[in-house]
């Protein structure tokens, strides 16, 4: 008597990787068949309730980039991936009917928009189908940190030295290849920018992030910033930089969809430290993902009070909603010419140095003491490395509302003497 077989979907939705996938090998291990599925729920029209594009063109093509590759990646493994979009969720029941799929594994969310998207399939699948949630976009993982999420420090540098002393890094899982592959007749094609709505361009030339989307473009540049430049020597002194591509590692838009873990770019550091040297660039890596991890655990520990006015503080101010400066700010027309630059840059690239950020919210939410949730969702809709608790976590902090205990106040004129004294930034963008 032959033993049933058992298909399972992966659901792909921010880690779009074959490697180091904890879903991906969780159900290959528990599977002889998979088909991963990617729902794409998001088009050029949709607004978001501040009067911006939910996802503009920047990252909308860094994804479909990111999805072309990972179509590729999975066909190694004689996976195939389905991309839904349209009446998805119709489609998505559809697929677990025709393939009499078993189980369903995706990452598991908890902020408020991502979950309401896994809840509304969750909600509509048969009974006998297992629906199985797993962490997977830590670099600690939540079964190895040494406190329960309502005791996570809210001092980052308490947070820190605990992971450090006590917490445990898995290491990287491979996936193996399945023997065969199902054959999917509709395996729906990845829609172009102009099927979704946007018009196609091409990158302003003078962007920092000139890179493509996907897995192997993301292994490529870690390999680039590590082993054959070895620029990561130097990061500490340089991450704080406005100019070029390599003043800093530029991993965030591949960790933020999930192309590269933070345990991949942890082991690659550690690999690097054995064969050439470990120095403070090298450790300050490491350190950079962990408050990566930080606004991660925040967000678990406090949920959606991270997108409440009054922040995981619960402090009250004067916010404004004047239209006028929130225009000023996007269009980078305020008094601030170091503001300016870095708005205008983000608006013709969906890209911002962690230098400009800090600086642009801080004028922002203490200059303007505009509604920092609208500055956080404008800067959700336009950049590429967009990612839910980093975005949210350093607006809540730069605002005085979340985890920053000294209310810092940053000297916007101090700032652009630090790190743009030649006026080299400003005369590139103004």
């Amino acid at each position: 008597m032959h033993k049933k077989q058992k298909t399972s979907i992966v659901w792909f939705t921010n880690n779009l990787r074959t490697k180091d996938n904890n879903l991906l090998k969780s159900a290959s291990d528990n599977s002889d068949f998979i088909i991963g599925v990617y729902c794409i729920d998001f088009c050029a029209s949709d607004i978001t309730y501040y009067g911006f594009k939910k996802t503009n063109k920047f990252r909308a093509k860094f994804l479909l980039q990111t999805l072309n590759s990972l179509k590729k990646e999975l066909n190694k493994l004689n996976i195939p991936l389905i991309i839904l979009y349209k009446e998805y969720k119709n489609k998505f029941i559809s697929t677990i009917n025709e393939f009499k799929v078993t189980s369903i594994y995706v990452q598991k969310e908890w902020t408020r928009d991502e979950i309401m998207k896994i809840d509304s399939i969750k909600k509509i699948i048969p009974n006998n189908v297992k629906f199985n949630e797993i962490y997977d976009q830590f670099l600690y993982d939540p079964s190895n940190i040494p406190f329960s999420f309502k005791n996570i420090p809210d001092i980052f540098t308490n947070f820190r030295k605990e992971l450090e002393k006590k917490g445990e890094i898995i290491p990287l899982v491979n996936i193996n290849k399945k023997p065969k592959s199902l054959t999917v007749k509709n395996d729906l094609k990845i829609p172009s920018l102009e099927e979704l709505g946007y018009e196609d361009f091409e990158l302003d030339n003078r962007t920092a992030f000139p890179f493509k989307g996907g897995e192997i473009n993301a292994i490529e540049r870690l390999n680039e910033y590590l082993f054959k430049t070895k620029l990561i020597g130097n990061y500490k002194n340089t991450r704080n930089g406005l100019l070029g591509t390599n003043y800093s590692s530029k991993f965030s838009p591949w960790l933020a969809n999930g192309s590269l873990s933070a345990r991949q770019i942890f082991k690659n550091v550690k690999d690097f430290e054995i064969k050439y040297f470990s120095n403070q660039s090298t450790y300050w890596m490491v350190f950079e993902l962990i408050w990566r991890d930080f606004f991660k655990y925040v967000s678990l520990k406090h949920k959606n009070k991270i997108f409440k006015l009054n922040g995981i503080l619960n402090i009250e101010y004067n916010w404004s909603t004047n239209k006028k400066y929130i225009d000023q700010w996007i269009n980078g027309t305020t008094s601030n010419d170091f503001v300016n630059a870095n708005m205008i840059e983000l608006k013709s690239t969906g890209w911002m140095s962690n230098r400009g950020r800090q600086n642009v919210a801080s004028y922002f939410a203490k200059n303007m003491k505009m509604d920092w949730r609208i500055g956080a969702s404008y800067f959700e809709s336009m950049l590429i490395d967009y990612d839910v608790h980093s975005n949210y976590g350093n607006w809540i902090y730069v605002s005085g509302v979340g985890n920053d205990p000294r209310d810092r106040f940053f000297n916007l004129k101090r700032q652009a003497e630090i790190y743009d004294g030649d006026r080299k930034f400003r005369k590139k963008w103004l």
